[in-house]
């Protein structure tokens, strides 16, 4: 099997996701306003993460694994932790990372996830 690229933008350095042997990788979502708070950012962000996911045919109740990077991990995981866990399906949570980066524009967050197909 011959893994499927989603890149509905035609973007030349990589796809939205990319869907093999049963597996969505959804590359990192940064959210479209960082004038806002932590938790709407994560809130948009999660947002898109919904729209990529159903594309590739799968949802938030089959994560595997999450990455999140944060430009203030200390000062923002809290708040952030709220919206993902208001947004996760019950008992479903991924495994987890969770580490302070520099991002690109501006972010507060970026997300990028995996989830099994059904």
């Amino acid at each position: 099997m011959e893994p499927h690229y989603i890149n509905p933008q035609n973007l030349q350095h990589r796809s939205d996701t990319v869907v093999f042997n049963g597996v969505a990788y959804v590359s990192g979502v940064v959210p479209s306003d960082n004038s806002l708070p932590v938790g709407q950012q994560t809130q948009q962000a999660l947002a898109q993460i919904d729209q990529r996911l159903a594309e590739a045919g799968t949802n938030r109740s089959r994560l595997l694994s999450a990455t999140i990077w944060m430009q203030d991990v200390n000062r923002n995981v809290g708040e952030f932790n709220e919206a993902w866990n208001a947004w996760l399906a019950p008992g479903r949570q991924p495994a987890r990372a969770c580490v302070q980066a520099v991002l690109q524009g501006g972010a507060m967050l970026e997300i990028s996830v995996v989830a099994a197909l059904p």
